[in-house]
């Protein structure tokens, strides 16, 4: 077997789960950092900006403004900085990510702001229950080594009352619009993303991982199982990605 068949199968097998995925998340995010962002917003058209508004703008910070926030997946710190730059935003944001060059990647966005970087995995936070007055994935959940037991450790780390928001692709429920999405996410973002970030298996991961991710509402259970209320979900863009929150109960 070739060098790139062996990655293949190695990007295919983490997507589908186990316990060489966290390795191998944590691996290749480190290894695409220099060139995340560029390809975020190239491959998504830009669009990725207004989903990230629009999951800022579900976690409803202005409830508790002077509040402690917790950005998970944070990679660049792109949501962390723009919550911290809200008019009216008064707290502090904790960006924490396992994947320390892409939090070193995003230093520069959060300098000035109440925003500080952590390594930690989100299967076993450093920080004590309640601790977070909301908590903020974005296109980081199906990248979960254990997803139930993610959803378990952010729900212990939310305070009462506080919400979980998830920014996630999904799988558009629409024939036609799933076909074309299908089409591009395994044919030409895995072409485009080889070419520009230098990975050959990381953006053919990112696809097969989505097809393994429940869907929109197989995603709202999984939280209502995890202990969260009120959940409830958005899709945006024909839906190719989503919007879903939750509450920890008073």
């Amino acid at each position: 077997m070739s060098v790139t068949s062996m990655e293949e199968r190695e990007a295919e097998e983490a997507a589908a789960g186990g316990v060489a995925k966290r390795a191998y998340v944590q691996r290749i995010f480190s290894e695409i950092a220099p060139r995340y962002d560029l390809l975020n917003h190239v491959l998504s058209a830009n669009v990725d900006r207004t989903w990230r508004r629009q999951a800022i703008a579900a976690l409803r910070w202005q409830e508790r403004a002077d509040g402690q926030y917790l950005d998970l997946c944070a990679g660049t710190m792109d949501v962390a900085a723009e919550l911290a730059r809200e008019p009216g935003f008064r707290g502090a944001v904790l960006a924490a990510d396992f994947a320390e060059p892409m939090l070193r990647r995003g230093a520069e966005k959060a300098r000035g702001l109440r925003v500080r970087a952590a390594v930690a995995d989100v299967l076993q936070l450093p920080l004590a229950d309640a601790a977070a007055d909301g908590v903020i994935v974005a296109f980081g959940v199906r990248n979960f080594a254990d997803l139930d037991a993610g959803l378990r450790e952010m729900h212990r780390v939310t305070a009462p009352g506080g919400r979980l928001v998830i920014l996630e692709f999904t799988t558009p429920p629409v024939a036609l619009v799933r076909g074309a999405y299908e089409l591009y996410s395994h044919h030409v973002l895995p072409f485009v993303g080889r070419v520009v970030s230098g990975h050959r298996t990381a953006y053919r991961y990112f696809p097969k991982s989505v097809d393994n991710f429940p869907d929109a509402p197989a995603l709202a259970e999984r939280l209502r199982g995890a202990g969260f209320t009120d959940v409830s979900y958005r899709l945006l863009t024909f839906g190719i990605a989503a919007v879903h929150w939750g509450v920890r109960a008073a």
